[in-house]
């Protein structure tokens, strides 16, 4: 099949590789320039585990191609995926000119009958809005239909999430049409759910923010725990072995970032309000998700009696493992509470310290966890990276200046900690000292 996908981000660039690799011609455009000819040189704007293997592969042999012309990728596919940014406005609600200025463009150019796919995450209504845009603008009678396909994948694990999705979801106005997009996923074998455009666009809200929901809850079990003497990952687990409940999403932590969750959950309010709902539980989660950073901070605080002066080592920048993507990272808000009250603060991460760089180049960039421990007074695990977990901590014990880590992942075992001659905290557990 012949695909187009406007934008080349996490959902546009790995969407593009996964079909081309399952043997479709995939066209995929942006309209920044520097980013289409670094793609071309085999240059990925993104850290992702295999993309750059399988975006190399594929345009050696000719079924991925990148391009700035919307009309060269529209007029030579018969599905067009509309994969651009979705950005949250100041009031929460969604950003969409960038897909209103991909509708409009698609209608500059059908040359045919077109399958329109939402692939960006969008409020209810957008499909009606980009009919609209396209019937109102297109040059001709040419028909076309727009559908819904949310995407449910994860940075750091995108590409297997694409290839063995859980579900693949399709809300189209016709079976007809929803037998297209069928067609095209066919090839994966994996569950698929058809609906109505509305209900496809709800899933994808629905989604994320039952998650959020999930992860403030076991927050506040964590803070409970503290309290009362309880183990938060012993409650989580006998929670988790529930099967109306489930395990994921049950990690207490520093609450959660990245590029979906934060603004998927405050657009999803948005909505709520816009049709007279208060969507009160899950504001409820949104105010546990923005007290975590602080509390945790506290905790540091109370220990160490001061930031002035002292100097913080901390582990980890990304908002997960595997990614460089810093956006709404627990690390960001941290370094500004540090550098803030005047804390030296030495950092080190796997492929996120070049983005942190430039929101913070005063801060002290190592090559190692164990250059990071160095002289300071205490470590901070942020992101809980799998090297971090393998670590020699005697070695670092003797480099550092104050043998006391705090752990806002999980990561160690209190009792060896506590055994090895560290004053260690961390969420939700009886804190060794």
């Amino acid at each position: 099949m012949n695909i187009c996908v406007i934008g080349t981000g996490y959902v546009g660039l790995v969407t593009g590789a996964v079909f081309a690799d399952l043997g479709n011609d995939v066209t995929c455009v942006d309209n920044v320039a520097e980013k289409i000819e670094n793609l071309k040189k085999g240059i990925m704007p993104i850290y992702e585990p295999g993309l750059e293997e399988m975006v190399i592969r594929n345009f050696k042999e000719k079924r991925l191609s990148f391009t700035t012309s919307i009309e060269e990728g529209v007029k030579k596919s018969d599905v067009v995926f509309i994969a651009v940014g979705t950005p949250p406005k100041e009031t929460g609600e969604t950003n969409l000119s960038f897909v209103e200025e991909a509708a409009f463009e698609i209608s500059q150019h059908l040359n045919g009958y077109k399958v329109i796919v939402n692939k960006s995450t969008v409020p209810v209504g957008t499909g009606d809005l980009v009919k609209r845009i396209i019937e109102k603008n297109k040059k001709n009678h040419e028909k076309f239909d727009v559908v819904s396909n949310p995407e449910f994948l994860r940075e750091g694990t995108a590409i297997t999430d694409t290839l063995y999705p859980d579900r693949i979801v399709i809300g189209a106005p016709s079976k007809q049409v929803a037998m297209i997009l069928l067609e095209l996923y066919a090839t994966l074998e994996r569950p698929m759910i058809i609906t109505d455009v509305y209900s496809a666009e709800m899933i994808k809200y629905a989604s994320n923010s039952f998650l959020a929901l999930k992860i403030s809850y076991i927050n506040s079990i964590a803070d409970l725990c503290e309290k009362t003497g309880a183990n938060v990952v012993d409650v989580a687990k006998g929670m988790g072995l529930d099967s109306r409940i489930g395990r994921n999403f049950l990690d207490p932590g520093l609450g959660y970032g990245g590029s979906c969750f934060p603004k998927d959950v405050d657009s999803f309010i948005n909505i709520a309000q816009k049709y007279g709902s208060s969507f009160d539980i899950l504001k409820a989660a949104v105010k546990v998700n923005k007290e975590r950073v602080n509390t945790f901070a506290n905790k540091i605080r109370k220990t160490l009696g001061t930031f002035e002066g002292k100097t913080i080592g901390l582990l980890g920048l990304a908002f997960k493992p595997d990614t460089d993507d810093i956006r709404e990272a627990k690390s960001i808000e941290l370094l500004d509470i540090f550098l803030k009250e005047k804390a030296v603060v030495r950092a080190y991460d796997p492929v996120a310290m070049e983005n942190t760089k430039k929101l913070f180049p005063q801060v002290t960039y190592c090559e190692s966890s164990y250059e990071v421990a160095e002289g300071c007074d205490c470590l901070v695990i942020v992101t809980e990276w799998r090297e971090f977990k393998q670590l020699n901590l005697e070695k670092i014990k003797h480099t550092m200046k104050s043998p006391i880590i705090f752990d806002g992942r999980n990561i160690y075992d209190p009792e060896r900690k506590k055994k090895m001659g560290f004053q260690y905290y961390s969420i939700g557990r009886q804190n060794a000292i």
